[in-house]
């Protein structure tokens, strides 16, 4: 049963308050996903993830959603650009995050190997940003329609990004809480590699700095949301969220992600601060001290946000309902907010048989693959699965056989652990079905 305290929390988030953060955070919304697309194209991220590959891994079951040649690719990206731009002016806003989200939903499907999670995190911003009215001020759409315009929302349209904020920072330090990130493996690995960095390279390389590193990132992300929710620590907890998502930017090379996190905290802000920082001109907005009465299309409301965010707890627990060790298997690893946590090598070579004749010989991946594809191919049993039925049509379509046994030879190694066997040699992955709900019997768990 609902006590008078959470009812009345529940009806103040259809409060109308000053929709301040949501316009500031949209103009830099905007700017974030124009710089990931356009730069996208500038980086050659376009041309060796998308254009270069024969090949590419998709979403399982989506494999004939192969990206398009030659320069539509680019023209693909220039449109999200385009789109960028008119979400951050506020110019057909609906329509352009609308198909930026469609478009950007099928870039992440079309391909798996530079897997990265704020491209996820993307998603569900953009799912958010299409609901809220986040183009009702200090825009072209504002200038044009007098029945966009206004100076408030409803207070959830501001708390839902800090909740996503929350769950994305808590599993991301409960995460860190294993032996590969506690004893430096990862950041060791890292760094190493980094120590021609002007200024800061042979600091990157010191053991205090490392240590810090290790356990303020666990303390950093398992604090800083409360931190800007209490007023009195609020100022010292941004100047130290921008100093370490700066940190972050420099040292990981991470994107747009530690600007998307800085763009986020204006949620924690009063309103009115940002108004009076940002929007000098925009009128004072008087709050009703009564609450709203929770309609029942309030209440409908309320049940799709609480299994929205019920999944969006249940994905990064989902591991524990798998067998073996996620750092290993891959399930239960995406969509959870495991972020740079652990660095995984190896090899897989696929033993081929033809029925028909008996013949045997040896596929290398790098015979179909581009370098990145074959490395991170070696550490992702779905790919290697994947890969196996891709192998199977090719033999197929080129008329070399018809019917084919395809193993794994797959070894892999987590950080600096020993290599082990990741996928057992005995099972023809051809005859095997994906089974993304339960544990592929296939994927080893008892690594020797």
């Amino acid at each position: 049963m609902i006590n008078s305290i959470q009812l009345n929390w529940l009806k103040a988030q259809f409060q109308p308050v000053d929709n301040s953060p949501l316009i500031l955070f949209r103009i830099c919304f905007g700017l974030l996903i124009f710089l990931e697309s356009f730069g996208a194209t500038l980086t050659g991220w376009v041309k060796s993830a998308l254009i270069d590959p024969k090949f590419n891994f998709t979403l399982i079951g989506l494999e004939w959603m192969q990206p398009p040649d030659g320069p539509w690719m680019y023209i693909y990206f220039y449109l999200m650009a385009i789109c960028g731009l008119m979400v951050m002016f506020g110019f057909y806003y609906r329509i352009g995050i609308s198909s930026f989200t469609i478009l950007w939903t099928l870039v992440y499907w079309m391909q798996k190997s530079h897997y990265n999670n704020h491209y996820y995190l993307l998603i569900l911003l953009c799912i958010f940003m299409m609901i809220v009215p986040a183009h009702a001020y200090t825009s072209r759409d504002a200038r044009r329609w007098n029945s966009v315009v206004s100076t408030t929302c409803p207070r959830w349209c501001l708390n839902i990004f800090i909740l996503q904020m929350w769950i994305v920072f808590t599993f991301a330090a409960l995460h860190k809480l294993y032996p590969g990130w506690l004893n430096g493996d990862f950041i060791g690995m890292n760094f190493k590699p980094k120590s021609g960095y002007w200024l800061i390279g042979e600091l990157l390389q010191k053991s205090w700095l490392q240590q810090m590193v290790i356990y303020g990132g666990i303390l950093f992300d398992g604090l800083i949301i409360y931190l800007l929710l209490w007023k009195k620590t609020r100022k010292v907890a941004f100047i130290i969220a921008i100093g370490f998502h700066l940190f972050n930017s420099i040292v990981f090379q991470i994107g747009i992600f530690p600007y998307l996190m800085i763009s986020m905290m204006v949620f924690f802000f009063e309103p009115e601060t940002i108004r009076r920082i940002f929007f000098k001109k925009k009128p004072i907005v008087q709050i009703e001290k009564s609450l709203p009465a929770l309609t029942p299309s309030c209440v409908g409301f309320i049940g799709l946000f609480s299994l929205y965010f019920i999944l969006q707890l249940y994905l990064p627990l989902r591991h524990h309902l798998y067998k073996g060790n996620v750092f290993y298997t891959e399930e239960g690893h995406r969509l959870a907010w495991r972020m740079m946590l652990r660095y995984k090598s190896g090899y897989t070579n696929y033993m081929i048989r033809d029925l028909a004749t008996d013949s045997t010989w040896t596929v290398k991946p790098l015979e179909f693959l581009t370098p990145k594809q074959s490395s991170s191919l070696a550490g992702h049993p779905d790919m290697i699965w994947q890969f196996a039925q891709y192998l199977e049509k090719y033999y197929q379509k080129e008329g070399i056989s018809d019917d084919v046994e395809i193993r794994a030879e797959s070894f892999v190694r987590l950080n600096r652990d020993p290599q082990v066997r990741l996928i057992d040699e005995q099972i023809d992955l051809t005859s095997v079905p994906w089974q993304p709900l339960k544990h592929s019997a296939w994927i080893l768990t008892d690594y020797k």
